[in-house]
Protein backbone atom coordinates (compact mmCIF):
# COMPACT_ATOMS: atom_id res chain seq x y z
CA UNK A 1 0.00 0.00 0.00
CA UNK A 2 1.51 3.38 -0.97
CA UNK A 3 0.93 6.80 1.07
CA UNK A 4 0.57 9.45 -0.76
CA UNK A 5 3.07 12.09 -1.25
CA UNK A 6 2.98 15.55 -0.46
CA UNK A 7 5.13 18.25 -1.68
CA UNK A 8 5.10 22.29 -0.67
CA UNK A 9 3.16 24.10 -3.44
CA UNK A 10 6.26 27.33 -2.80
CA UNK A 11 8.94 24.40 -3.34
CA UNK A 12 7.80 22.06 -6.37
CA UNK A 13 5.26 23.13 -9.53
CA UNK A 14 2.96 20.81 -10.78
CA UNK A 15 5.55 20.70 -14.31
CA UNK A 16 8.40 19.81 -11.70
CA UNK A 17 6.03 17.00 -9.62
CA UNK A 18 5.03 15.83 -13.24
CA UNK A 19 8.63 14.64 -14.10
CA UNK A 20 9.52 12.93 -11.54
CA UNK A 21 5.56 10.68 -11.07
CA UNK A 22 3.47 10.28 -13.73
CA UNK A 23 0.32 12.34 -13.27
CA UNK A 24 -2.79 11.57 -15.05
CA UNK A 25 -4.87 14.09 -13.74
CA UNK A 26 -4.32 17.60 -12.00
CA UNK A 27 -7.33 18.85 -9.43
CA UNK A 28 -6.98 22.24 -8.54
CA UNK A 29 -9.69 23.55 -6.74
CA UNK A 30 -7.65 26.30 -4.27
CA UNK A 31 -9.69 29.51 -5.11
CA UNK A 32 -12.67 27.76 -4.56
CA UNK A 33 -11.34 26.45 -1.55
CA UNK A 34 -10.42 29.51 -0.38
CA UNK A 35 -14.07 30.85 -0.97
CA UNK A 36 -15.53 28.96 1.69
CA UNK A 37 -12.79 29.59 3.85
CA UNK A 38 -13.43 33.37 3.58
CA UNK A 39 -17.14 32.28 4.38
CA UNK A 40 -16.08 30.16 7.47
CA UNK A 41 -14.14 32.96 9.21
CA UNK A 42 -16.47 35.29 8.27
CA UNK A 43 -20.09 33.85 9.06
CA UNK A 44 -22.01 37.23 8.58
CA UNK A 45 -21.35 36.84 5.26
CA UNK A 46 -24.06 34.30 4.86
CA UNK A 47 -26.42 37.25 5.12
CA UNK A 48 -24.52 39.26 2.52
CA UNK A 49 -25.81 39.90 -0.86
CA UNK A 50 -22.54 40.73 -2.22
CA UNK A 51 -19.09 40.50 -0.65
CA UNK A 52 -16.85 39.81 -3.52
CA UNK A 53 -14.69 42.69 -2.82
CA UNK A 54 -14.03 41.77 0.95
CA UNK A 55 -13.31 37.95 -0.92
CA UNK A 56 -10.83 39.73 -3.38
CA UNK A 57 -8.86 41.13 -0.53
CA UNK A 58 -8.69 37.79 1.53
CA UNK A 59 -7.74 36.02 -1.46
CA UNK A 60 -4.97 38.62 -1.96
CA UNK A 61 -3.91 38.73 1.43
CA UNK A 62 -3.75 34.68 1.57
CA UNK A 63 -1.33 34.81 -1.74
CA UNK A 64 0.82 37.56 -0.09
CA UNK A 65 2.09 38.23 -3.90
CA UNK A 66 2.73 34.70 -5.00
CA UNK A 67 0.27 32.72 -7.68
CA UNK A 68 -2.22 30.26 -5.97
CA UNK A 69 -0.59 27.54 -7.35
CA UNK A 70 2.50 28.13 -4.93
CA UNK A 71 -0.10 28.19 -2.23
CA UNK A 72 -0.67 25.06 0.04
CA UNK A 73 0.33 21.94 -0.85
CA UNK A 74 -0.09 20.07 -4.14
CA UNK A 75 -0.51 15.62 -3.06
CA UNK A 76 -0.33 12.77 -5.18
CA UNK A 77 -1.86 9.82 -4.90
CA UNK A 78 -0.03 6.49 -6.46
CA UNK A 79 -3.20 4.55 -6.29
CA UNK A 80 -4.81 6.38 -9.43
CA UNK A 81 -2.24 9.39 -10.77
CA UNK A 82 -4.07 12.01 -9.63
CA UNK A 83 -2.42 15.10 -8.47
CA UNK A 84 -4.92 17.54 -6.11
CA UNK A 85 -3.97 21.07 -4.65
CA UNK A 86 -4.62 21.19 -0.97
CA UNK A 87 -4.70 23.78 2.08
CA UNK A 88 -1.92 23.09 4.34
CA UNK A 89 -2.66 20.81 7.11
CA UNK A 90 -4.00 23.16 9.71
CA UNK A 91 -6.00 24.72 7.30
CA UNK A 92 -7.70 22.02 5.41
CA UNK A 93 -8.44 20.26 9.07
CA UNK A 94 -10.50 23.69 9.99
CA UNK A 95 -12.31 23.92 6.36
CA UNK A 96 -12.90 20.56 6.65
CA UNK A 97 -14.66 19.92 9.86
CA UNK A 98 -16.37 23.56 10.15
CA UNK A 99 -19.66 22.51 9.76
CA UNK A 100 -19.30 20.18 12.82
CA UNK A 101 -19.44 23.06 14.55
CA UNK A 102 -21.17 23.03 17.26
CA UNK A 103 -22.41 19.61 17.36
CA UNK A 104 -18.47 19.37 17.93
CA UNK A 105 -16.77 21.85 19.60
CA UNK A 106 -12.95 23.05 18.35
CA UNK A 107 -11.70 21.49 21.63
CA UNK A 108 -13.70 18.39 21.33
CA UNK A 109 -12.36 18.14 17.51
CA UNK A 110 -9.09 18.45 18.62
CA UNK A 111 -9.22 15.19 21.34
CA UNK A 112 -11.30 13.62 18.82
CA UNK A 113 -8.70 13.77 15.48
CA UNK A 114 -6.03 13.07 18.50
CA UNK A 115 -7.62 9.64 19.25
CA UNK A 116 -5.97 6.47 17.96
CA UNK A 117 -8.27 3.81 16.47
CA UNK A 118 -7.98 0.46 14.83
CA UNK A 119 -10.42 -1.34 13.33
CA UNK A 120 -10.24 -4.82 12.15
CA UNK A 121 -12.59 -6.01 9.96
CA UNK A 122 -13.66 -4.02 6.77
CA UNK A 123 -17.15 -4.42 5.85
CA UNK A 124 -19.20 -2.77 8.41
CA UNK A 125 -15.68 -1.58 9.77
CA UNK A 126 -15.43 0.02 6.77
CA UNK A 127 -18.00 2.17 7.72
CA UNK A 128 -17.44 3.00 10.65
CA UNK A 129 -13.78 4.43 10.05
CA UNK A 130 -15.27 5.87 6.64
CA UNK A 131 -17.82 7.72 9.33
CA UNK A 132 -15.56 8.49 11.57
CA UNK A 133 -12.90 10.02 8.98
CA UNK A 134 -15.50 12.18 7.45
CA UNK A 135 -16.44 13.95 10.96
CA UNK A 136 -12.70 14.33 11.52
CA UNK A 137 -12.17 11.86 13.91
CA UNK A 138 -8.95 9.46 14.45
CA UNK A 139 -5.89 11.42 12.82
CA UNK A 140 -4.74 7.67 13.40
CA UNK A 141 -6.36 4.76 11.98
CA UNK A 142 -5.09 1.29 11.39
CA UNK A 143 -7.06 -0.74 8.96
CA UNK A 144 -6.71 -4.56 9.13
CA UNK A 145 -8.46 -7.19 6.62
CA UNK A 146 -7.32 -9.84 4.52
CA UNK A 147 -10.26 -9.90 1.92
CA UNK A 148 -11.33 -8.48 -1.11
CA UNK A 149 -14.00 -7.14 -2.53
CA UNK A 150 -16.32 -9.52 -4.11
CA UNK A 151 -19.89 -8.50 -6.17
CA UNK A 152 -21.69 -9.95 -3.20
CA UNK A 153 -20.10 -7.19 -1.15
CA UNK A 154 -21.42 -4.53 -3.37
CA UNK A 155 -25.16 -4.58 -1.37
CA UNK A 156 -23.70 -2.69 1.56
CA UNK A 157 -20.31 -1.25 1.27
CA UNK A 158 -19.19 2.00 -0.46
CA UNK A 159 -17.26 0.60 -3.38
CA UNK A 160 -18.31 0.14 -6.78
CA UNK A 161 -17.50 -2.42 -9.47
CA UNK A 162 -14.67 -0.94 -10.47
CA UNK A 163 -12.97 -1.55 -6.75
CA UNK A 164 -13.86 -5.80 -7.25
CA UNK A 165 -11.05 -7.57 -6.50
CA UNK A 166 -8.78 -5.00 -4.39
CA UNK A 167 -8.25 -5.22 -0.65
CA UNK A 168 -10.95 -3.44 1.71
CA UNK A 169 -8.02 -2.00 4.07
CA UNK A 170 -6.35 -0.37 1.20
CA UNK A 171 -9.57 0.78 -0.32
CA UNK A 172 -10.60 2.63 2.92
CA UNK A 173 -7.24 3.62 3.18
CA UNK A 174 -7.41 5.46 -0.34
CA UNK A 175 -10.60 7.07 1.12
CA UNK A 176 -9.50 8.58 4.00
CA UNK A 177 -5.74 9.87 2.59
CA UNK A 178 -7.79 11.45 -0.40
CA UNK A 179 -10.16 12.92 2.50
CA UNK A 180 -7.51 13.72 4.27
CA UNK A 181 -3.62 13.40 3.42
CA UNK A 182 -2.44 14.38 7.06
CA UNK A 183 -4.01 11.30 8.96
CA UNK A 184 -1.68 8.68 9.63
CA UNK A 185 -3.10 5.45 8.35
CA UNK A 186 -1.62 1.59 8.71
CA UNK A 187 -2.65 -1.15 6.61
CA UNK A 188 -2.60 -4.65 7.73
CA UNK A 189 -3.93 -6.16 4.63
CA UNK A 190 -2.91 -9.94 5.71
CA UNK A 191 -5.54 -9.35 8.53
CA UNK A 192 -4.90 -9.63 12.08
CA UNK A 193 -2.58 -12.79 12.83
CA UNK A 194 -0.75 -13.77 15.92
CA UNK A 195 2.47 -12.22 14.65
CA UNK A 196 0.75 -8.62 14.41
CA UNK A 197 -1.47 -8.38 16.93
CA UNK A 198 0.41 -6.43 19.57
CA UNK A 199 1.38 -4.23 16.41
CA UNK A 200 -1.84 -3.51 15.80
CA UNK A 201 -3.05 -2.97 19.10
CA UNK A 202 -0.15 -1.47 21.06
CA UNK A 203 -0.80 2.64 21.74
CA UNK A 204 -4.78 2.55 20.45
CA UNK A 205 -6.92 4.28 22.19
CA UNK A 206 -10.05 2.21 21.23
CA UNK A 207 -10.43 -1.42 18.89
CA UNK A 208 -13.25 -1.35 16.76
CA UNK A 209 -13.75 -5.57 16.03
CA UNK A 210 -15.84 -6.55 13.29
CA UNK A 211 -14.17 -9.99 12.01
CA UNK A 212 -15.69 -13.18 11.01
CA UNK A 213 -13.36 -15.70 12.65
CA UNK A 214 -14.77 -16.23 16.11
CA UNK A 215 -10.84 -17.52 17.45
CA UNK A 216 -9.33 -13.69 16.47
CA UNK A 217 -12.52 -12.08 17.59
CA UNK A 218 -11.76 -13.45 21.49
CA UNK A 219 -8.07 -13.56 21.31
CA UNK A 220 -8.25 -9.67 20.34
CA UNK A 221 -9.93 -8.84 23.14
CA UNK A 222 -7.87 -10.68 25.57
CA UNK A 223 -5.30 -8.65 24.15
CA UNK A 224 -6.67 -5.38 24.21
CA UNK A 225 -8.10 -6.11 27.85
CA UNK A 226 -4.58 -6.53 28.80
CA UNK A 227 -3.53 -3.41 27.21
CA UNK A 228 -6.32 -1.53 28.72
CA UNK A 229 -8.03 -0.78 25.85
CA UNK A 230 -11.75 -0.13 25.08
CA UNK A 231 -13.40 -2.80 22.39
CA UNK A 232 -16.86 -1.74 20.55
CA UNK A 233 -18.45 -4.20 17.93
CA UNK A 234 -21.52 -3.33 15.84
CA UNK A 235 -23.30 -6.09 14.27
CA UNK A 236 -25.66 -5.51 11.42
CA UNK A 237 -29.21 -7.72 12.23
CA UNK A 238 -31.81 -7.66 9.69
CA UNK A 239 -32.11 -3.53 9.09
CA UNK A 240 -30.96 -2.81 12.94
CA UNK A 241 -27.55 -2.89 15.14
CA UNK A 242 -26.34 -4.73 18.04
CA UNK A 243 -23.97 -2.76 19.81
CA UNK A 244 -21.33 -4.02 22.07
CA UNK A 245 -19.42 -2.41 24.40
CA UNK A 246 -16.14 -3.82 26.66
CA UNK A 247 -14.71 -0.49 28.72
CA UNK A 248 -11.24 -2.66 29.39
CA UNK A 249 -10.10 0.99 29.92
CA UNK A 250 -11.84 1.70 32.73
CA UNK A 251 -13.35 -2.04 33.96
CA UNK A 252 -9.94 -3.80 33.87
CA UNK A 253 -11.85 -7.26 34.99
CA UNK A 254 -14.93 -7.14 33.16
CA UNK A 255 -15.36 -10.42 31.22
CA UNK A 256 -14.60 -10.62 27.38
CA UNK A 257 -18.16 -11.13 25.65
CA UNK A 258 -19.23 -9.76 28.87
CA UNK A 259 -19.02 -13.60 30.26
CA UNK A 260 -21.55 -14.79 27.05
CA UNK A 261 -18.51 -17.62 26.50
CA UNK A 262 -17.22 -18.33 29.69
CA UNK A 263 -16.81 -22.35 29.39
CA UNK A 264 -16.37 -22.60 26.04
CA UNK A 265 -12.90 -23.79 24.27
CA UNK A 266 -12.59 -21.39 21.54
CA UNK A 267 -9.76 -23.13 19.81
CA UNK A 268 -12.54 -25.91 19.35
CA UNK A 269 -14.82 -24.16 17.88
CA UNK A 270 -13.47 -24.27 14.19
CA UNK A 271 -13.42 -27.98 13.76
CA UNK A 272 -17.31 -28.28 15.40
CA UNK A 273 -19.70 -26.59 13.89
CA UNK A 274 -22.22 -26.94 16.06
CA UNK A 275 -20.40 -25.59 18.65
CA UNK A 276 -19.47 -22.64 16.28
CA UNK A 277 -23.37 -21.73 15.97
CA UNK A 278 -23.66 -21.98 19.46
CA UNK A 279 -21.07 -19.56 20.33
CA UNK A 280 -21.71 -17.40 17.39
CA UNK A 281 -25.76 -17.04 19.22
CA UNK A 282 -24.33 -16.31 22.22
CA UNK A 283 -22.60 -13.52 20.93
CA UNK A 284 -25.18 -11.96 19.28
CA UNK A 285 -28.45 -12.80 21.44
CA UNK A 286 -30.89 -14.47 19.19
CA UNK A 287 -33.63 -12.92 20.98
CA UNK A 288 -32.46 -9.82 18.88
CA UNK A 289 -32.40 -11.38 15.56
CA UNK A 290 -35.42 -10.80 13.21
CA UNK A 291 -37.54 -14.30 12.30
CA UNK A 292 -36.12 -13.92 8.79
CA UNK A 293 -32.76 -13.35 9.68
CA UNK A 294 -33.04 -16.30 12.21
CA UNK A 295 -34.95 -18.54 9.30
CA UNK A 296 -32.52 -17.78 6.70
CA UNK A 297 -29.69 -19.52 8.89
CA UNK A 298 -31.10 -22.96 7.79
CA UNK A 299 -31.18 -21.97 4.13
CA UNK A 300 -27.59 -21.01 4.20
CA UNK A 301 -25.76 -24.00 1.72
CA UNK A 302 -29.13 -24.76 0.39
CA UNK A 303 -31.16 -22.25 -1.12
CA UNK A 304 -28.93 -19.11 -0.24
CA UNK A 305 -25.12 -18.36 -0.14
CA UNK A 306 -24.50 -16.80 2.90
CA UNK A 307 -26.78 -15.02 5.91
CA UNK A 308 -28.37 -12.12 4.79
CA UNK A 309 -26.76 -8.50 5.45
CA UNK A 310 -28.47 -5.65 3.80
CA UNK A 311 -26.75 -1.61 3.50
CA UNK A 312 -29.10 -0.17 5.63
CA UNK A 313 -27.62 -1.71 8.43
CA UNK A 314 -24.26 -2.15 7.73
CA UNK A 315 -24.34 2.22 7.46
CA UNK A 316 -26.27 2.18 10.90
CA UNK A 317 -23.28 0.50 12.13
CA UNK A 318 -21.08 2.84 10.87
CA UNK A 319 -23.08 5.84 12.34
CA UNK A 320 -22.99 3.92 15.41
CA UNK A 321 -19.66 2.93 15.87
CA UNK A 322 -18.81 6.50 14.23
CA UNK A 323 -20.87 7.92 17.09
CA UNK A 324 -19.55 5.61 20.39
CA UNK A 325 -15.98 6.17 19.30
CA UNK A 326 -17.00 9.85 19.77
CA UNK A 327 -18.37 9.65 23.09
CA UNK A 328 -15.13 8.00 24.58
CA UNK A 329 -12.62 10.20 22.78
CA UNK A 330 -14.30 13.18 24.17
CA UNK A 331 -14.55 11.45 27.87
CA UNK A 332 -18.51 11.52 27.96
CA UNK A 333 -20.36 8.82 29.62
CA UNK A 334 -20.85 5.26 27.30
CA UNK A 335 -23.33 1.75 28.49
CA UNK A 336 -21.50 -0.70 28.62
CA UNK A 337 -23.12 -4.10 27.24
CA UNK A 338 -25.20 -4.82 24.48
CA UNK A 339 -27.44 -2.95 23.30
CA UNK A 340 -30.00 -3.09 20.06
CA UNK A 341 -30.64 0.13 17.78
CA UNK A 342 -33.86 -0.97 16.25
CA UNK A 343 -35.02 1.36 13.39
CA UNK A 344 -37.83 -1.03 13.18
CA UNK A 345 -39.35 -0.12 16.24
CA UNK A 346 -38.94 3.65 15.72
CA UNK A 347 -40.86 3.36 12.13
CA UNK A 348 -43.10 -0.03 11.81
CA UNK A 349 -46.30 1.14 14.14
CA UNK A 350 -47.14 -2.49 14.36
CA UNK A 351 -43.77 -3.28 15.81
CA UNK A 352 -45.18 -4.49 19.40
CA UNK A 353 -46.50 -7.77 17.29
CA UNK A 354 -43.47 -8.12 15.61
CA UNK A 355 -40.88 -8.56 18.81
CA UNK A 356 -43.89 -10.80 20.66
CA UNK A 357 -43.23 -13.12 17.10
CA UNK A 358 -39.05 -12.67 16.55
CA UNK A 359 -39.19 -14.17 20.77
CA UNK A 360 -41.50 -17.00 19.90
CA UNK A 361 -39.58 -17.88 16.83
CA UNK A 362 -36.17 -17.64 18.62
CA UNK A 363 -36.83 -20.61 21.26
CA UNK A 364 -36.70 -22.88 18.50
CA UNK A 365 -33.67 -21.33 16.98
CA UNK A 366 -32.34 -21.28 20.24
CA UNK A 367 -32.93 -24.99 20.23
CA UNK A 368 -31.73 -25.77 16.78
CA UNK A 369 -28.22 -23.78 18.34
CA UNK A 370 -28.10 -26.30 21.21
CA UNK A 371 -28.53 -23.08 23.51
CA UNK A 372 -31.00 -23.58 26.49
Amino acid sequence: MSNPVIFSAAEKTVEDIKKEYDVDRVIDTYEYQLEDLYQIRNPKSKFMKDFSEELKAFIEEHRGGKDLSECGNWVYFPWNKILVHYFEDEIHQEIRTARNKNIITDEEQKKYYGFKVGVAGLSVGGHGALTTALMGGAGEIRLADPDIVSPTNLNRIRFDFSHVGRNKSELVSEYVYQLNPYNTVKVFNEGITEENMGEFLDGLDILVEELDDIVFKVRLREEAKKRGIPVIMATDNGDNVILDVERFDLNPDYPVFHGNLDGFNIEELKDNPQKMFEAMGRIIDVTLVPVRVQKSVNEVGNTIYSWPQVASAATLSGVVIAYTIRRIALGQNVKEGKFEINIEEAIDPNYPEVRKNQIEEAQGFLKMLGIK
